[in-house]
């Protein structure tokens, strides 16, 4: 059912100073009159202290704090109530199977936020944004879940949908008067009209490759030569020792990935073993790891060791064959006898680190840069899949126009380039679909 009352826990489980649980559907205020005493439901969005009570025994539970939010003003639409109880295992899972007693059943992951969705109060965008701000791991994916959330992807959206509406209306006008061949609808307005909405579909979809990267984090592969400093580039860039450094060339074999903040934009680094040609097998293997890597590579840090006069002929014919940019820098400067040409680093005095970070979040996420906060993003292939619907329809209209097919099966494709952003904003959406984008959720959202 889709309105039956539904309970979960909305915190994470484990030893804490508070716990908070969710309850709503029809029947909600209800159930939780069998278990609080005493129960406001007269005074809505203001919390009151009562008592938690299992419904068939009256045990004492919880002393807890509780506000309810009566339907339809409320995250889900219907009426809802929160109860904080203090934390741990034990009292959040009683107090979770009373409400059950009372007539609750335990909610499905996301199911909190699909209901708001399947009740106008949220879009499926927001609901995304949703799960995009509680998974954030940097501040660039928390501005930009505030601002998806904030429906600015969802606005530039209805626009489109607007002007794709519009354009419809003229074609339709067209058909109505097709005498008034230079009257209110000539050629050129139609087409100035098809262009202005290809441009900002296509925009939007340039947006895409690096809005992906965001929400997934850049794939930032580390590669040189043995002991060109790699494992210590990597440590520093992380911030805490994750690869062993010594002054043995070949101590990395394998290759080592963790989740770090560069710039305030999400990075996978990745150290890879020295590229060179070598006789030995478990090296071989590393490096036919690091080749791998380097082959899904977002972008490629190729480090030079500032004190190796020797040309690194081996590992720049590995990184020449890789597809992703690559940002080059000078390693050690602080034992180089001159300065090097481009950007350097030293990890033992800092220097140059600063200009690192930027320098790879410049290269990562360039346009998002430019576009700032404001500006909406495509974060999801399934954002990108609509958009690439709608703009194979719009231009499939174009093409129909220019080749004189009548008017009214052309502007079929503008009707579906409209149901292309509809399914991508949630205004229809097969349950399927639904299925799919609340799946990851958390049980309590």
């Amino acid at each position: 059912m889709l309105s039956d009352p539904i309970v979960a826990l909305a915190t994470p489980p484990g030893r804490s100073a508070l716990a908070v649980i969710r309850l709503s559907g029809v029947g909600a205020f209800a159930i939780t009159r069998r278990c609080l005493r005493p129960f406001h439901p007269d005074r809505p969005r203001a919390a009151w202290r009562a008592q938690l009570r299992h419904p068939a025994s009256g045990e004492l539970i919880d002393e807890v704090l509780a506000a309810c939010f009566p339907a339809p003003h409320s995250y889900t639409g219907h009426d809802l109530v929160e109860i904080s109880t203090h934390g741990g295992l034990l009292v959040p899972a009683e107090a979770v199977a009373a409400l059950v007693a009372a007539g609750a059943r335990p909610a499905r992951p996301g199911e909190f936020t699909r209901r708001a969705v399947l009740n106008g109060k949220l879009d499926l965008l927001q609901a995304e944004a949703t799960a995009d701000l509680i998974d954030a791991g940097s501040p660039a994916q928390r501005r930009r879940a505030l601002q998806q959330l904030d429906r600015g992807l969802s606005a530039r959206l209805a626009a489109l949908r607007a002007e794709l509406l519009e354009l419809e209306a003229l074609i339709a006008y067209e058909i109505d008067f097709p005498e008034e061949d230079e009257g209110p609808v000539s050629p050129a307005r139609v087409t100035a009209a098809w262009r202005a909405v290809r441009e900002r579909i296509a925009g939007l979809l340039a947006t895409a490759p690096e809005g992906e990267r965001l929400r997934e984090g850049a794939l930032l592969v580390i590669a040189g030569r043995p002991n060109a400093g790699k494992s210590s580039l990597f440590n520093a860039l992380l911030g805490r020792e994750r690869a062993i450094v010594t002054e043995v060339p070949g101590t990395t074999r394998d290759a080592i990935e963790a989740y770090a903040v560069i710039a305030g934009f999400p990075f996978r680094l990745v150290d890879t073993a020295g590229l060179r040609a070598s006789d030995d097998r478990v090296e071989q293997i590393g490096i036919e790891v690091a080749r791998q890597y380097l082959g899904a590579a977002d972008l490629v840090l190729f480090c030079r060791d500032a004190g190796c006069e020797i040309a690194d002929v081996e590992s720049e014919r590995f990184v020449a064959a890789c597809q992703a940019p690559v940002v080059e820098v000078v390693t050690k400067v602080d034992l180089a006898a001159r300065s090097p040409d481009g950007l350097g680093v030293s990890v033992v005095t800092g220097a140059g680190l600063e200009a690192l970070r930027a320098r790879l979040a410049e290269a990562a996420f360039g346009r998002l840069l430019a576009l700032g906060d404001v500006e909406p993003v495509v974060t999801r292939a399934r954002h990108r899949a609509a958009l690439e619907r709608a703009l194979e329809e719009v231009d499939a209209f174009y093409v129909a126009r220019e080749q004189q097919v009548d008017a009214v099966a052309a502007a079929t494709h503008l009707r579906a380039a409209v149901g292309a952003l509809d399914d991508l904003i949630g205004a229809v959406t097969p349950e399927d679909v639904l299925d799919r984008v609340f799946a990851s959720f958390c049980v309590g959202k």
